[in-house]
């Protein structure tokens, strides 16, 4: 199908979509992508709304949240949001009371990519899925063993395989992009390459699980790494505490998702251009 016109009419805002995109043909390259990754976080919130675990239902609703802003779906980035502020103040009873809408909307916006992509239903829609699910496990198992480079390399570190995409079309023509999708993969990779200077930039989101941005950061610091290895951060979170947080490392640039192709060059640059200096 892919009839833009198609996503318009189900209220899709796909102007501001190809603000990061660029253009139709990348959105959809990304938007099997962005399905699965919406089944997977769905898995993860319900896990955790049952065991009443706040800290990290927050961080994959944030996750889902920015990956709905990504591709124009602003309804469910909207419930996604209040979802997250409720949950980071520890509002269990409201997560429960409001979980179906957020439930109702998200199988919403599945059909409506199923019938964007696919409108034909004796398909097979689930084969690309599998593919991409299957090429997201061999990026991990690449990423788990700490790869070491032999390139200049932008290491991008984000639990959204949409940003980490992203990145690497912008800057793939003239660097290595690397990626982790979470901080303790980010670790392993920058102690594998730590002794050579192949690590040129790093982007770092900060709200991730299992290892946050933050620990990526302290153990840098520790380390003596952030002269040597510039990081810039990229992040949905803006509050001033976050931000005031963030700035007591010693970072080149943080950047407010959702961004677009002019923003990630320009903090790339900066980033560089510290580690031209150093």
């Amino acid at each position: 199908m892919y009839d833009v016109n198609f996503l318009i009419a189900n209220g899709v805002d796909i102007n501001k979509s190809l603000e990061l995109f660029g253009d139709m043909e990348t959105y959809n390259e990304n938007i099997d992508e962005f399905l699965i990754s919406i089944k997977e976080k769905m898995a993860k919130l319900e896990m955790y709304k049952n065991e009443n675990d706040m800290y990290n239902y927050s961080i994959y609703v944030h996750s889902l949240k920015s990956d709905a802003k990504y591709f124009g779906f602003t309804k469910l980035a909207s419930l996604a949001y209040e979802q997250e502020l409720k949950s980071k103040t520890g509002d269990g009873l409201y997560i429960s009371e409001h979980y179906q809408e957020l439930i109702d909307e998200v199988k919403s916006v599945i059909n409506i990519i199923k019938q964007y992509t696919n409108p034909n239903p004796n398909q097979n829609h689930f084969l690309n899925q599998e593919q991409a699910t299957s090429s997201s496990s061999n990026e991990a198992q690449l990423i788990s063993s700490g790869e070491v480079y032999s390139t200049k390399t932008i290491l991008v570190v984000d639990d959204s395989n949409i940003v980490r995409n992203f990145v690497k079309r912008i800057f793939s023509e003239k660097y290595n992009v690397g990626t982790a999708q979470n901080g303790q993969e980010a670790i392993d990779i920058i102690n594998a390459n730590k002794d050579n200077e192949n690590i040129v930039a790093i982007l770092l989101d900060l709200n991730m699980p299992k290892v946050d941005g933050f620990a990526v950061l302290e153990y840098m610091t520790q380390n003596g790494l952030l002269l040597k290895i510039p990081v810039s951060i990229i992040s949905g979170d803006s509050s001033k505490e976050t931000i005031d947080k963030a700035f007591t490392y010693q970072i080149v640039d943080m950047l407010g998702k959702p961004f677009n192709d002019s923003d990630v060059k320009r903090v790339i640059e900066r980033t560089l251009y510290f580690k031209e200096l150093n």
